[in-house]
């Protein structure tokens, strides 16, 4: 479960590694810079839920919600 900015970051990072990218690949592929992802798989908290949401995606990673409403 993914419910801390660290724990994007972290299950973002091992999903990159599992395509076999670079920090800068995956910058270049949605178009921001490489420190963007860095911090962004240090977990650091930002308010750029876009960006990190198309990281995500290029990755590979499909978030979902499994809660109930």
């Amino acid at each position: 479960m993914i419910a801390t900015a660290k724990d994007f970051g972290a299950t973002l990072a091992r999903a990159r590694k599992a395509l076999g990218l670079t920090q800068r690949e995956l910058a270049l592929s949605i178009g921001v810079g490489e420190r963007f992802i860095v911090e962004l798989e240090a977990g650091k908290a930002t308010a750029q839920l876009g960006k990190a949401l198309a990281a995500a995606k290029a990755a590979g990673m499909h978030l979902t919600d499994s809660a109930e409403f």
